[in-house]
């Protein structure tokens, strides 16, 4: 019983130590993301450095909520994007992606966090709800080809967001 109090304990610590780590990096740029005179989230890009290296380096996306949205509103804005972006057209495996988002993503609330963190190449989600005090992990960590697709939303060259891109990469090329 005490091993396995243990475990759960060292569990618990190790997933704690790894949001620490990059919430320890540092900001290379926020921005926030309106819909005519409503704001809808606000965004920053972390990076261990405080600069973007481009979409294989590490760097976490930390998403604020200002309002409350259903998760089945952020698989179809995600596929949204997606499809402008030409990743539904170029990724075979781009709605069983979905389908799994579907499945892990929260409602999110006003206040609420949700998190990518990208790490040699794979990601992970985090989620902070607002009167939650640390991050939780959601779901396994996410292999390079969905890493890439995902955060190219915002940080690829095609994003629907060219201005939010910007401020979100410091203003770099």
């Amino acid at each position: 019983m005490r091993a396995v109090l243990l475990m759960i304990c060292l569990t618990a610590f190790t997933s704690t130590a790894h949001a620490a780590d990059w919430l320890g990096w540092r900001k290379v740029g926020s921005a926030t993301l309106t819909w005519g005179p409503f704001t809808v989230y606000t965004s920053q890009l972390l990076t261990p450095d405080g600069r973007y290296d481009g979409e294989n380096g590490d760097q976490a996306l930390l998403i604020t909520y200002a309002r409350d949205i259903d998760r089945e509103e952020l698989v179809e804005a995600t596929r949204d994007q997606w499809r402008a972006q030409g990743i539904l057209q170029e990724e075979p495996q781009s709605e069983a992606w979905l389908r799994m988002l579907g499945t892990l993503w929260p409602d999110v609330t006003t206040g609420s966090q949700l998190a990518f963190v990208l790490k040699n190449r794979q990601g992970q989600f985090w989620y902070r709800a607002p009167a939650q005090s640390g991050f939780t992990p959601l779901g396994p960590p996410q292999p390079a080809a969905f890493s890439t697709r995902f955060l190219a939303i915002w940080l690829d060259p095609r994003t629907q967001y060219p201005e939010l891109r910007q401020q979100l990469i410091g203003g770099q090329q």
